[in-house]
């Protein structure tokens, strides 16, 4: 048992010769600041290992230690201090790889360039893994993100190329005819009033629905909720659209079923419908039906329009919504209705979503099946 003023005369002289080599260890640190992680890792190690040596040798010096036990001391604390050294170097190897890897990986997500996070990962749960694996998890975020804006680039290039095809087409053919008139040589004036109007009308319809689109996507679309009947969304735009029909020797069927009520505003979802038997109608072959089928499941009012146009390629079939798209079939617009620009779909399921509904599209027998989801009124 050590006495009490020994001891604390020894835990002095320890404490002394610490702090002294502790102070030294940090202006030796502070010189490494630039250097290698290992260089720095080592300083710490020596600086412990010293501190201790020197408290040893300090307290033999004051007669508390003979001289052989410092000198087995001092090799125990020799071989301690290399085996140390030797292990904080292997650390600092370590953690410097990792380093490493982190700073490429971080690189990597600067330069916009994907990486897979099973190949990138570093190895463990350290902390430098959990931060590898952000990294990797950011960085396919990041390039999903870019492939998303780039194809919303690709679409809006393509949108704005149709309709700038659009507004040209009838603008020249209005400027045409206005010159032929001008010049005294249009054969039968008449006529080519009648084509002009068609043309203004064809215009306006196409700023009209590209009104409308602005409204959608910005959400500016402004609902006047009611209570409003399936049956007559359907009779007043099979009304509407009858003439155009026929001209197409196409048929219009409306389903007999049971009236059905959805909370929703009437001139909005009426040309939803209008829009779905309008690309219907385009589609359909001469002589062929399309039926328009109403009907309730798990609480929702499904509205579908069946044509018998063909269906939609399975590739396009995520793509009938987007604004601008056209199929490989396309026809012509149909006269004083339709645009032509191919933003009726897009139209339709901006306001089934505007109505915290749905608008979707699958292939059956012979054409295709739209069906707006709407919540049934309370």
């Amino acid at each position: 048992m050590i006495p009490g003023r020994d001891l604390a005369a020894i835990v002095g002289i320890a404490l002394l010769c610490g702090v002294v080599v502790g102070l030294v260890g940090l202006v030796a640190l502070r010189l490494a600041r630039r250097a290698p992680m290992v260089v720095q890792v080592s300083v710490v190690v020596l600086t412990g290992m010293l501190s201790v040596v020197a408290g040893m040798v300090a307290v033999a010096r004051a007669m508390f230690l003979s001289s052989h036990d410092l000198l087995v001391s001092l090799w125990v604390a020799g071989i301690a201090a290399v085996v140390a050294l030797a292990v904080a170097v292997v650390l600092a190897v370590t953690f410097v790889r990792q380093a490493r890897q982190v700073r490429r990986m971080a690189a990597i997500v600067g330069e916009q360039q994907a990486t897979d996070a099973s190949d990138s990962a570093l190895d463990g749960g350290s902390e430098l893994a959990a931060v590898a694996a952000e990294l990797a998890r950011t960085s396919r975020r990041l390039e999903d993100a870019r492939a998303e804006v780039a194809a919303l680039d690709a679409s809006r290039r393509e949108f704005v190329a149709w309709i700038s095809h659009d507004l040209r087409t009838p603008l020249a053919g209005l400027r045409a005819m206005a010159e032929a008139l001008e010049d005294g040589l249009a054969d039968d004036p008449q006529r080519f009033h009648r084509q002009m109007r068609v043309q203004v009308d064809h215009l306006s319809d196409l700023v009209d629905d590209l009104f409308e689109l602005s409204k959608i996507e910005s959400g500016r679309l402004v609902l006047a909720m009611e209570t409003v009947s399936l049956h007559d969304l359907v009779s007043d735009a099979v009304a509407e659209l009858h003439t155009l029909a026929a001209m197409r020797d196409v048929t219009i069927r409306e389903s007999p079923d049971q009236d059905i009520f959805v909370t929703g505003d009437a001139r909005e979802l009426g040309r939803a419908v209008g829009n779905l038997l309008l690309n219907a109608i385009q589609h359909s072959p001469s002589g062929s039906a399309i039926r328009v089928e109403t009907s309730v499941l798990g609480g929702r009012a499904l509205l579908a329009v069946v044509d018998q146009g063909g269906g939609i390629p399975p590739a396009d079939l995520g793509e009938v919504f987007r604004a601008g798209w056209r199929g490989a079939a396309s026809r012509p617009p149909l006269v004083g209705r339709s645009s032509g620009a191919g933003l009726g779909l897009a139209i339709a399921h901006g306001i089934l979503v505007a109505h915290d509904g749905d608008l979707r599209v699958t292939n059956v027998d012979g054409g295709s099946r739209f069906v707006m989801d709407m919540a049934v009124a309370d």
